[in-house]
């Protein structure tokens, strides 16, 4: 049966992405068939290319078809409701839901990232904790390590747990490379935090989620 993960942060350019592709080479290096998808991307290339998804997609070692991983791709790099209204969208969780069950058919574990933080407006169907609780999935938290990610942590957890859903660990990412007593406020994450710490990302000049993987010390169960 495949498994899937919802990916959330604390807020956005916490390193959802990275963590998640990180996440994907620490999987694939155990012999699963691995892919993901970003429901919902805003801010597309020349191209017509969102970063992230590309990113995703270079991670994964199962081919998908760019329109199941993201199902809307939205040009504007703003608030997703905002950018589908400029295109005279609305974003709904049938089309997600559908593209959802197409990919989890063809891999052992689907990871599916958010977008921003863990309530962010989509449209009529609701915000991205409405798109996490339609998919029933366990979540995984990315947590940017900097000053006042304890409060933000806190209380993207409390709102999880409102929404009745399953944290099934969280990822500290040290989004602040001189950031001021970082083990400190690890210690006192894992304290506050009743779900375990998968593994804390390295600060990178270059962000490599090949080499970062190996900083995931527990996977999701």
């Amino acid at each position: 049966m495949t498994q899937a993960y919802f990916i959330t942060g604390t807020d956005t350019g916490v390193g959802k992405t990275f963590a998640t592709c990180a996440l994907l080479h620490r999987l694939a290096g155990q012999g699963l068939r691995v892919a993901a998808m970003k429901p919902v991307a805003a801010g597309l290339d020349a191209a017509g290319l969102n970063e992230d998804v590309e990113l995703l997609r270079a991670a994964a070692n199962v081919h998908c078809a760019r329109d199941l991983m993201n199902p809307y791709a939205l040009r504007s790099p703003v608030a997703p409701h905002l950018a589908a209204a400029e295109e005279g969208l609305e974003i709904r969780f049938a089309p997600i839901l559908a593209a959802f069950e197409t990919l989890a058919n063809q891999v052992d574990i689907l990871l599916v990232e958010g977008i921003g933080g863990f309530r962010v407006p989509l449209g009529p169907d609701g915000d991205s904790a409405d798109l996490a609780l339609a998919m029933d999935l366990p979540l995984i938290l990315v947590v940017g390590l900097r000053l006042g990610c304890i409060n933000h942590a806190l209380l993207t957890v409390e709102a999880i747990q409102a929404r009745g859903l399953r944290l099934a660990g969280w990822v500290g990412n040290c989004v602040d490379p001189v950031m001021a007593r970082r083990e400190e406020n690890l210690a006192a994450l894992a304290g506050y935090i009743d779900a375990p710490l998968l593994g804390v990302l390295p600060w990178m000049d270059r962000p490599d989620p090949a080499v970062a993987a190996d900083s995931f010390t527990w996977l999701p169960r």
